[in-house]
């Protein structure tokens, strides 16, 4: 399994259970909902630095 296969996990998980393509003109999906979690994470650890 490759770097970038991990990092895209969570979008493609959630998008073969949605029944999408993640390769295919849907990847956008794949791409928000990727976005959202390491956004969330990202957050969360600057959240816990912070405070």
């Amino acid at each position: 399994m490759s770097l970038s296969e991990v990092l895209l996990w969570p979008g493609t998980k959630v998008c073969e259970r949605l029944g999408v393509d993640p390769e295919g003109d849907a990847g956008l999906i794949r791409w928000m909902i990727n976005t959202l979690v390491y956004l969330i994470a990202s957050l969360a650890f600057v959240w816990a630095i912070i405070a």
